[in-house]
């Protein structure tokens, strides 16, 4: 692979930040690939911890989601470059609001991307799953699901 390359995965996921904080949501979706894995290894009980999608369908999820909640800047960010050129790790905290409630919070990420052909692929997110149901208005969900499995 080449310097090319290797710049363009970090660029992918510098877009990847600053699409995320976009109030229309300009572009992230145009950021996955067509076939895209994501993982999020510590996805409570009832969430999935791996999905296969497509940036069509993701596009869908995130305009769904946009009247629940608004993301209104990202900082703390730290991108490590890998020794190989399609995966970046990178840790950012995104800050936001519940609109319904207007309480805010902020998400601690840590996500292992792979970027092909400029598209992220692949994606592997650590987050703090409590924070999350929280922040997407699913916490009383998530206790709901605690709840009947400790029965």
């Amino acid at each position: 692979m080449t310097e090319q390359t290797k710049t363009s995965a970090r660029e992918v996921v510098e877009r990847f930040l600053a699409a995320a904080v976009d109030p229309a949501g300009a572009g992230l979706a145009d950021l996955y690939g067509d076939s895209v894995v994501i993982e999020m290894p510590f996805a409570p009980p009832g969430f999935p911890q791996r999905s296969e999608t497509s940036a069509e369908e993701l596009r869908a999820r995130f305009e769904a989601g946009a009247g629940a909640r608004e993301y209104e800047k990202v900082d703390g960010v730290l991108i490590h470059e890998t020794r190989d050129p399609e995966v970046v790790v990178v840790e950012y905290d995104i800050h936001g609001k519940v609109v319904a409630t207007g309480d805010r919070f902020v998400l601690h990420y840590i996500c292992v991307m792979t970027v092909r052909d400029g598209k992220i692929v692949h994606s592997r997110d650590h987050t703090d799953p409590i924070t999350g149901a929280r922040a997407l208005g699913m916490l009383p969900k998530l206790v709901e699901i605690l709840a009947q499995e400790g029965k």
